[in-house]
């Protein structure tokens, strides 16, 4: 007894153009090459060495050291160039500036410092083109609520004041 279905017929995925530009989005420490176990599934399709790829990633994040940052790989022609894609909140933590720690000793840190009004609104600026707010005035309120997860005081204040202000308009935020 023998079935046979000719309707399927088995397609092989097409073939991988090197010109075409591949973006891969992967979320790493600052300063350290990620996992070779992590990198090797979404590299070794695209012909790249997971560990050439993941120095390039250590040299790029140098300036993150010891954060949990988002890094794009953009890929054409089989090299690699590394973006760093900073979140609100590792931005906040930067503006904090504090020392670099070693994330395997020292655990749940809480970021109890200090940072300006102005830092908030560079910080808001770099994060327009991601923010989801309409305005410019959401952006700054969203980088306010970041602040408060991070734990950190704005102008000597808690961030949710700031917030209260922004909406009654006693504190002014300037258009873009």
């Amino acid at each position: 007894f023998f079935l046979s279905n000719s309707s399927y017929t088995a397609r092989m995925p097409p073939k991988f153009d090197p010109s075409e530009k591949v973006d891969v989005y992967i979320r790493v420490v600052g300063g350290e090459s990620g996992a070779m176990s992590s990198l090797a599934p979404k590299l070794g399709p695209l012909g790249l060495s997971p560990k050439k790829v993941g120095d390039d990633i250590a040299k790029g994040t140098q300036a993150w050291k010891g954060m949990k940052v988002t890094v794009q790989l953009s890929i054409q022609n089989r090299i690699a160039t590394v973006n760093v894609v900073p979140s609100a909140a590792a931005l906040l933590i930067k503006a904090l500036k504090e020392p670099a720690r070693d994330r395997k000793k020292e655990k749940n840190i809480k970021h109890s410092g200090n940072i300006t009004f102005q830092d908030v609104i560079g910080i808001a600026r770099t994060m327009q083109p991601r923010s989801l707010a309409k305005d410019f005035k959401g952006t700054v309120k969203e980088i306010l609520g970041s602040a408060v997860a991070v734990g950190c005081q704005v102008d000597g204040q808690s961030p949710k004041a700031l917030q209260e202000k922004i909406d009654d308009g006693s504190l002014e935020v300037p258009e873009k």
